[in-house]
Formats: structure tokens, C-alpha cells, sequence
């Protein structure tokens, strides 16, 4: 398989978003790292196979999924995420919809976002239908669902202990998440 050239680290535009709890969503509020969006990252020619394998390479993460992204907020108390746009452009929203705080940008094929465990998010508008992701975890987590509920609370408190990527999934011992 050909080697998949990512986006130099030197040229890659990443946004950084520190989102506010709101509600009963923690978003950023907890560890304070920020929701990371690698614009542009992957070359347009990678597929979902692709960017599996790459990550797989990377061995930071395991791609456990493709899919679009549910239009109902929820987030993951257990592990951060790592999505890695494989088809389409859509709008999604980041840290609950009633939130003043909330981010809602538009992502496309090739971008990848590191979401934090607590960080609420959903699908707005899947532009023109096929929005797919490839979701990864970190090794050895398992993802859960949360969505700002009473009753979550208990779950909310294990975010604290929860590591950080001690490489970046995409890039490795260089890159944005570090």
C-alpha cells in the first residue's frame, strides 16, 4: 500500500476550541484540553480504508467505526475520540445547542477532530447526504454514551483521570494533541 502523505506539520491550520460546561455537559471544563480540528489533514485521495490504516500504523488509537454522527448530543465520559472525516461535508455542533459556548463548524473529507472525553456533540446538517467518519479510540477504551442527564454524574467524575495522548493519533511524536 502506498504511504499516505498527511498534510505537513509545518502547514497544517488547526483550531483550538476550549468549550464551557453547560448544563450537565462538562465539555472542556474538566481537563481543559481543547477540541482539536486538523483542517485539511488527510490528502483528498485517502479513503476510510486509508485512514484506518494509517492510524492503525500510528498505534495511538484503534478505528472501532465508520458512520456519520448522531444528530442527538451526547458525549463520552470513558475515552477521547478521534474522528477522521473519510466522505462528504457537514456542520456539526460541539458542547450542547443551548450552549452561548458552543462551536458548530463546518468539517469536510481529509479533516480530523480530537474530541475530549465530556465534550457534547452532534450532527447539524449533513450537506448533501454520505457525511461518513472513521471513530477511533485510544488502545485498550471503550466508548460509552452520555447525554447530559441527571443520574450521569458519578460517570462525569472519572473524566478527571483520564490520560491524554502521550503521541498524536495522526502524526505521532509531533503534532497537535501534544
Amino acid at each position: 500500500m502506498a504511504c499516505l502523505s498527511l498534510a505537513p506539520l509545518s502547514s497544517l491550520q488547526v483550531s483550538r476550541h476550549q468549550i464551557p460546561h453547560h448544563s450537565l455537559i462538562p465539555n472542556t471544563s474538566i481537563q481543559n484540553n481543547p477540541l482539536l480540528i486538523y483542517h485539511s489533514c488527510f490528502p483528498s485521495s485517502a479513503t476510510a480504508s486509508t485512514i484506518e490504516s494509517h492510524l492503525k500504523t500510528m498505534g495511538v488509537v484503534v478505528p472501532q467505526w465508520r458512520y456519520t454522527m448522531y444528530s442527538t448530543t451526547h458525549f463520552h465520559s470513558t475515552t477521547h475520540e478521534v474522528l477522521c472525516i473519510s466522505s462528504g461535508r457537514a456542520r456539526l455542533c460541539f458542547g450542547g445547542e443551548e450552549n452561548p459556548g458552543r462551536v458548530e463548524p463546518v468539517v469536510e473529507k481529509g479533516d480530523v477532530i480530537v474530541v475530549p472525553a465530556g465534550v457534547g456533540h452532534r450532527l447539524v446538517d449533513d450537506f448533501g447526504g454520505g457525511f461518513e467518519m472513521v471513530g477511533s479510540y485510544p488502545k485498550g477504551k471503550q466508548w460509552d454514551m452520555c447525554y447530559g442527564k441527571k443520574g450521569e454524574e458519578s460517570k462525569v467524575k472519572g473524566i478527571a483521570d483520564l490520560g491524554w495522548f502521550e503521541k498524536d493519533p495522526v502524526y505521532g511524536d509531533q503534532g497537535p494533541a501534544l
